[in-house]
């Protein structure tokens, strides 16, 4: 793109936010609109990012490096989901029974689309929590079966098996993953040499919330299918991080919040279930309508929050709107920028991998001789910059997430913040 082309896009779009660009409604020319500005071109300049950014109204003077715990919803996505909340108490009993039904159907499709999968395989739920909860107390273990989980697994990813089924004699079997695996089949070999002829599933992240390893989901998926093990993916930390084919990955079950890396409306999780594997779910809720067979039955409350599931769609529109090949790209840049300003610095130690198949927008680091809970109060105190300290697994380090509305000049001063509280 010119420079022309540039200053005509800016004039356009960065004084204001996207939202104004069409109306926040389903059928809206969002896409259409933003790229006939000439995204592709101008998407490797930093000038797009810092408008991307601009679409996200943060607190003045904050420093966001914490959407792994979770996200902001751009202006556009707030702006629907708000249109639907106010058609909604226009007229409560239509549209929270029946007037919304294609709407729903557009959204399913959306997500579905993103992931290159069916509709009759996407649900449309509330949380990871809920999704993993889901996945645990569906199956008919016996005592003695196991079930693998690695020590990174999330409480949320954890608790529902102990629960569901270590209560009923179910051993639930917990290897130990490598803090930084030098490679993919480092990782493999872990839950090869956990799989014994009583294994029936493995429940894995996809990226580990702890210091940000991506797991091999594809990998371990082909191994467990060829002993009739299913696998379930909390996927809570890559949806709308990076490009996700659920098909290519080979997992029976993804569940994922749509509030952290897609920035939907709180409270709004997407579930996955593999066409020939979705015999063994049950419903966590029934009610009438239970005798449905189709996915749609793991998502019958009733009464729910429809504006937010609406706003879903506006999320996935956002995203597509950028574009997943950019969001996947500019993922891995960050990550790399990153690492490259801080990685030859004796004071630091990075305890996040550094190859792409093995991280990705979480980027975990120690300040060596501080305690991570000191270093996290000093970012905070001194440079309004919010992160995760991590102290699990001996990490000792602060987590530190790159989402999209995170520029290069925003790692420039986190990066110098660092320098300054370091010893």
């Amino acid at each position: 793109m010119s420079n022309d082309s540039r200053r005509k896009f800016l004039t356009r779009l960065g004084q204001g936010s996207l939202g104004a660009i069409a109306l926040p409604v389903f059928g809206s020319n969002l896409t259409a609109d933003w790229n006939s500005t000439g995204l592709d071109a101008f998407a490797n300049n930093e000038d797009y990012w810092h408008l991307v950014k601009s679409q996200f109204q943060l607190l003045e003077g904050l420093h966001y490096f914490n959407n792994a715990s979770l996200g902001a919803s751009s202006t556009h996505i707030q702006q629907a989901t708000n249109q639907f909340r106010n058609l909604l108490d226009g007229f409560p009993s239509k549209y929270m029974w029946g007037g919304w039904r294609e709407e729903k159907e557009e959204v399913r499709q959306k997500v579905a689309n993103l992931f290159s999968v069916t509709t009759e395989e996407i649900a449309l739920i509330h949380n990871t929590t809920e999704g993993m909860n889901l996945i645990a107390r569906s199956f008919d273990l016996q005592p003695g079966d196991e079930v693998i989980l690695a020590n990174h697994e999330h409480s949320s990813g954890r608790i529902p098996w102990e629960v569901w089924q270590e209560t009923k004699g179910i051993k639930i079997v917990r290897p130990e993953l490598p803090i930084l695996p030098e490679s993919v089949a480092d990782l493999v070999d872990v839950y090869e040499k956990a799989i014994t002829s009583k294994t029936k599933v493995i429940s894995m992240c996809h990226i580990v919330n702890t210091n940000g390893m991506l797991l091999p989901v594809k990998e371990v998926s082909k191994m467990a299918h060829e002993k009739d093990i299913l696998v379930a993916v909390d996927g809570a930390q890559t949806a709308g991080m990076f490009t996700i084919d659920l098909n290519d990955l080979g997992c029976d079950y993804y569940t994922a919040s749509a509030h952290k890396w897609l920035f939907s409306p709180k409270g709004i999780g997407v579930f996955y279930a593999k066409k020939d594997s979705q015999k063994y779910l049950k419903p966590l809720m029934v009610a009438r309508g239970h005798t449905d067979k189709s996915i749609r039955r793991l998502e019958n409350y009733n009464t729910r929050n429809l504006p937010e599931v609406l706003g879903l769609g506006a999320a996935v529109d956002f995203h597509n709107t950028i574009g997943s090949k950019q969001i996947h790209q500019r993922t891995f840049e960050l990550k790399q920028y990153f690492r490259s300003k801080i990685e030859n610095d004796s004071r630091f130690a990075i305890k996040s991998p550094g190859l792409d198949e093995l991280s990705a927008a979480i980027q975990v680091v120690e300040i060596r001789g501080k305690s991570v809970n000191t270093a996290k109060q000093e970012l905070w105190d001194d440079y309004g910059i919010d992160c995760r300290p991590m102290s699990s697994h001996g990490l000792n380090a602060l987590r530190l997430s790159f989402a999209i509305y995170i520029t290069k000049s925003d790692i420039d001063y986190l990066v110098n913040a660092l320098r300054k509280i370091a010893v």
